[in-house]
This record gives C-alpha cells, sequence and structure tokens, in this order.
C-alpha cells in the first residue's frame, strides 16, 4: 500500500537545517502519526511522501517557499512595553497576539528595552531549507470515524495506541 489521499501514515522523522544542526527528530520516541492529504504536514514533505511505502527511507530537501514560508520583515515590530504591563518580558519568550488583520498569532520577542518590546511574527523556521530523513514504518487505510473527524486515532486506528 503506498501512500496517497486518506491513509494514516506512521513514520520517524530528523530534520535539520542547512548546516546540519537537528531541529527535531522522532528516532528515539513515538513515530508521526498522521492522515495523508488533510494538512498536517508541510506541503512539502507531503509531496515527498506520496507514492512511498512502508520500509522506504528517503531524505527530501524542502524549500522555504514550501515549508514555514519565506521570511516577512513586516511581522518584526517594536510595540509599546506597556503592551506587556505587569509581566516579566525577556528574548526569546512566546506570545499569541491579534496580528494586523486581526487574526491570532504566534509572535516571539527579539528585544525588550525600557520603552518597547521587538516582536517577530514570522515561524520561526521560516526562511530556512529544512532536509528530512524519513522511514515510513506504517501505511493503512483510514477508519470512517478518522475521516469523518478529519485526524487519526492511534496508530491501529483506535484511542487506545
Amino acid at each position: 500500500m503506498t501512500i496517497s489521499q486518506d491513509k494514516v501514515v506512521a513514520m520517524h522523522y530528523t530534520v535539520t537545517d542547512p548546516d546540519g544542526n537537528k531541529l527535531d527528530s522522532s528516532v528515539d520516541g513515538e513515530p508521526l502519526v498522521f492522515l495523508f492529504g488533510h494538512g498536517a504536514l508541510i506541503p512539502g514533505l507531503e509531496k515527498a511522501l506520496a507514492g512511498k511505502a512502508v520500509g522506504d527511507t528517503f531524505t527530501a530537501t524542502i524549500a522555504p517557499e514550501d515549508a514555514y514560508g519565506e521570511r516577512h520583515d513586516q511581522l518584526v515590530q517594536s510595540v509599546p512595553k506597556n503592551m506587556f504591563e505587569g509581566m516579566e518580558v525577556a528574548p526569546g519568550m512566546r506570545f499569541r497576539a491579534a496580528g494586523p488583520d486581526g487574526r491570532e498569532q504566534s509572535v516571539i520577542i527579539l528585544d525588550v528595552t525600557e520603552e518597547e518590546v521587538v516582536v517577530d511574527g514570522n515561524h520561526p523556521l521560516s526562511g530556512i531549507q529544512l532536509s528530512f530523513d524519513v522511514e515510513v514504518l506504517k501505511v493503512r487505510d483510514a477508519t470512517e470515524e478518522e475521516l469523518a473527524h478529519g485526524h487519526v486515532h492511534g496508530i491501529e486506528g483506535d484511542e487506545s495506541h
């Protein structure tokens, strides 16, 4: 059985940046289990997985536009420190904030001065080419319930696994 729309896939992965720094990995833990074709993965990795089968191992290099997008300078902004009234804020902290269009987005604090806080609304991995080492562990048909819910119910198709 090959990976295609509405299949449940279990895989191990390790993702690295262009300098070879490991950003994330499932290898020493539980595999990633997801419903293929439902937006669970970045587009470039989903494209690389299409047609693969159990036992396949491969490396996929994903350009920023097929991963977390390009960086946008306008998403880095200085805001008045009083917006964080009563909070101790420091570089590296993450918050949910209303974006310019009113939708909620994640921001990370880059800098804090007496008067201002510099926040970045870009995804931390935006603008970065990513390399995924992947091993496909399982491919199965999704259950009707999984399809109705839009997510998997464990590696075997029930909540107990």
